[in-house]
């Protein structure tokens, strides 16, 4: 059974950073691609970044391109989001899911193919 644990979440100010943490367990953590993903209140939950597992593939939305970087460490079974410059628009409950295998960009974002989520933490950016 594969678990999914996020933390690192909390209240900051614009301009601030947080990195999240999300530890996995049950399966082979380097075998499998990593994302994160956010849902503020009223909205659709929306891709912000994934880890292929391929050195160097790694993606974001563009809201987040050049602030927030994804990266992992496998000895620790571990995917982190470090997010700097946050802004309000920021603020949401973000979760890291797990999926069985990376099948190109075109579909890295698409949430339907991860089979592993965690249980989110909170992230609130104050103007």
């Amino acid at each position: 059974q594969v678990q999914l644990v996020e933390s690192g979440g909390g209240l900051v100010q614009a301009g601030g950073s947080l990195r999240l943490s999300c530890a996995a367990s049950g399966r082979t953590f380097s075998s499998y691609p990593m994302a994160w993903f956010r849902q503020a209140p009223g909205k659709e939950r929306e891709f912000v970044a994934a880890d292929t597992r391929l050195g160097g593939y790694t993606y974001y939305a563009d809201s987040v391109k050049g602030r927030f970087t994804i990266s992992r460490d496998n000895a620790k079974n571990t995917v982190y989001l470090q997010m700097n410059s946050l802004k309000p628009e920021d603020t949401a409950v973000y979760y890291c899911a797990q999926r069985p295998y990376y099948s190109g960009e075109f579909t890295i974002r698409n949430q339907d193919e991860y089979d592993y989520w965690g249980q989110g933490t909170q992230v609130i950016v104050s103007s």
